[in-house]
């Protein structure tokens, strides 16, 4: 009886309660405007700390991001406060938000750009890469009424050209294509404000340097340049003292160093067998999707029609198939229409796909630098990844090669039945130090010695 008579009080003084709670909670508020009630959006003051507008952060939080990575965190404040800046990160840190958002905050409440001028271009080494750039803007400015565009080649130029006479606010664009829209007229970079150079060691690797200068000649002095990779050679680093002033220098991990969310497994068999055991793999294990890394273009699509053949959905994407073709593979290997994407070194940058549970190395890297590159691609934004390599004994030196990059030695496993014939090296390779001098030897005497026949001495050594 009592029970039920102390529910019912409760019940009645519910709204009242409520009232008085709110008026506290308002009291509060007024008193000390820094309390806040608890919400959904506190969640996301990390990024609004920063300095970003509402809107991007609503849109960052649309994409699941909830807190800046390291590269995002560092990075973010310096673009913001117009420096110029060189970024160094592991592949998969956010390197890509880390330049995107402040520049979309920044240009976001700029006058629109005149025809065929450009407020911001962001140059990248591959088409991928570019469209995955120009697609992670369309995403975090959603709603911004900012214009952007991708300009790239194996694509009709004449739509391009018609989009850039609008005037653009954002461009991405790989440098080829850029200097034939150069060359025709199509863009003015008169008025450019931000520069921006991603995967600034793939661009040297491919040879686009020459061509990065010359539009580099093109550009206004006065402007904000960002540069950002994942490594940074002593040849970038001339390039960014050409093209930075007094950057601002980010590195939030060692450089050549790879994500420790990732697992590295060496598998050794010999080279014939390699498809065998790749096929024994994607058969034996819950792989889910994979992305092999073929060295050439013909054994990726030798590869791909081997699996196909086995009855395992899969595609080659490489630089001598048309942008269509391209798209197209890696659209259906994002929607899960593809379980395998075989996929040379060029075009496997701008392959980013959050989920992606393990890459193969179906042969190493001639460059141990495109390993560190390679396995990037799995193991991103904090998710756990794994890499396979299958290696035989005519990679050995490549592999060394690898260690000695990374300072660690791989783990080795032999998959039964695929023993190869010809075992690996085990021992584990020795970290770089300086080398012992080299002892001295001592200076020979340069005359002639003596001889101990007198006779020849007496006639200059020669024979009678």
């Amino acid at each position: 009886m009592a029970i039920a008579l102390i529910a019912t009080l409760l019940i009645l003084l519910a709204p009242i309660l409520a009232k008085s709670t709110a008026r506290v909670a308002n009291a509060l508020q007024a008193r000390w405007p820094l309390f806040e009630p608890l919400t959904d959006e506190n969640f996301m003051t990390a990024f609004k700390e920063m300095g970003l507008n509402g809107r991007l952060v609503r849109n960052i939080e649309a994409k699941g991001y909830k807190t800046p990575t390291p590269v995002q965190e560092s990075a973010i404040p310096l673009v913001l406060s117009g420096n110029d800046v060189m970024a160094s990160a592991q592949t998969g840190t956010g390197k890509t938000a880390a330049f995107t958002l402040p520049i979309l905050h920044r240009l976001s409440g700029s006058e629109r750009p005149a025809p065929k001028s450009v407020h911001c271009l962001i140059l990248t080494p591959t088409r991928e890469l570019a469209a995955q750039v120009a697609d992670n803007i369309r995403h975090y400015g959603a709603g911004l009424k900012l214009n952007s565009q991708m300009v790239c080649g194996g694509v009709n130029i004449r739509p391009q050209i018609r989009q850039l006479a609008k005037g653009t606010d954002i461009l991405v664009a790989t440098p080829g294509r850029l200097l034939d829209l150069m060359g025709q007229h199509a863009l003015r970079l008169g008025h450019l404000k931000l520069w921006v150079l991603d995967e600034a060691d793939r661009m040297l690797d491919m040879g686009f340097i020459p061509d990065v200068k010359r539009i580099h000649a093109a550009i206004p002095k006065k402007r904000q340049t960002l540069m950002f990779s994942a490594t940074f050679s002593r040849e970038i680093e001339a390039l960014a003292q050409d093209f930075l002033v007094n950057p601002k220098r980010v590195q939030v991990s060692p450089a050549n160093t790879t994500v420790s969310r990732i697992d590295q497994v060496v598998h050794p068999v010999d080279k014939q067998r390699k498809g065998d055991l790749l096929k024994h793999l994607l058969r034996d294990e819950q792989s889910g999707q994979v992305l092999v890394f073929s060295r050439t273009k013909y054994g990726a699509d030798k590869l791909s029609r081997q699996l196909s053949k086995a009855g395992i959905r899969s595609d080659s994407i490489h630089g001598d198939k048309t942008q269509g073709a391209r798209v197209r593979s890696l659209k259906q290997f994002k929607s899960g229409d593809l379980q395998v994407l075989v996929a040379t070194d060029i075009a496997a940058r701008g392959i980013d796909i959050q989920q992606l549970p393990r890459v193969v190395n179906f042969d190493l890297p001639y460059v141990a630098e495109d390993y560190v590159h390679r396995i990037g691609r799995t193991g991103r934004a904090g998710e756990q990844g794994c890499a396979l390599s299958l290696v035989s004994a005519d990679e050995v030196a490549q592999l060394q090669k690898i260690e000695k990059l990374i300072k660690r030695n791989l783990r080795r496993e032999e998959i039964e039945g695929f023993e190869p014939e010809h075992r690996l090296p085990t021992k584990p390779v020795k970290t770089a130090g300086k080398r012992p001098a080299k002892r001295k030897s001592p200076k020979k005497n340069s005359a002639r010695p003596k001889s101990r026949n007198p006779a020849r001495s007496a006639t200059g050594g020669k024979k009678h």
